[in-house]
């Protein structure tokens, strides 16, 4: 019997802030290829995405670490062979709103599913803005896993894909590697 295909989409904001409440933030010292390994268990992996808004620099201190960390962290799933995709920065009253980045993942579920590349989809990602995608994709067979955190479930996304796995501190502290070329991503 041939393998379960799996692809995984990880919101990399959302993981990202879920990780910084748990105080494993340093995502330069994160093996995502070991993670994505274990979350698909005996699954071919047909491809992890990581999916985040581009920094670009505006001459500030503060946007310039912003992007050179960002890019240390580009270079980082780049060597672990995680694919990503930049969506945009958005400024809005002094604040940076991550743009395009939902409408990405929307976009990667319904190709697998109206292509079958995959018969299984990771999605690591509490926005339910995904439903309607989700929906699609359920309807074409294809096997959606929500993967949340325990210390802030989306009750919404368990609802909406076919299983759900929610993880702790105590998961996710195997994956914090000791190598690391910066303080913080």
């Amino acid at each position: 019997m041939p393998k379960t295909r799996t692809t995984i989409l990880i919101d990399g904001s959302n993981f990202y802030f879920k990780l910084k409440e748990l105080k494993l933030h340093n995502l330069l010292k994160f093996n995502f290829a070991e993670f994505a390994k274990d979350l698909a268990g005996k699954d071919q992996i047909i491809a992890t995405n990581y999916y985040v808004g581009a920094v670009k620099t505006d001459g500030t201190p503060a946007m310039q670490k912003n992007f050179d960390n960002q890019r240390k962290l580009l270079s980082h799933l780049k060597k672990q062979k995680i694919n990503y995709t930049l969506g945009y920065l958005l400024k809005t009253d002094g604040k940076l709103h991550e743009k395009g980045v939902d409408v990405r993942i929307a976009v990667d579920i319904l190709v697998t599913a109206y292509e079958k590349t995959a018969d299984r989809i990771i999605l690591i990602s509490s926005d339910t803005d995904l439903e309607p995608a989700i929906k699609k994709a359920r309807e074409k067979n294809i096997l959606i896993e929500y993967i949340g955190f325990k210390h802030q479930p989306s009750i919404a996304m368990k609802r909406f894909c076919n299983k759900y796995k929610l993880l702790e501190k105590k998961n996710l502290k195997k994956y914090i590697t000791s190598e690391s070329t910066t303080k913080d991503a």
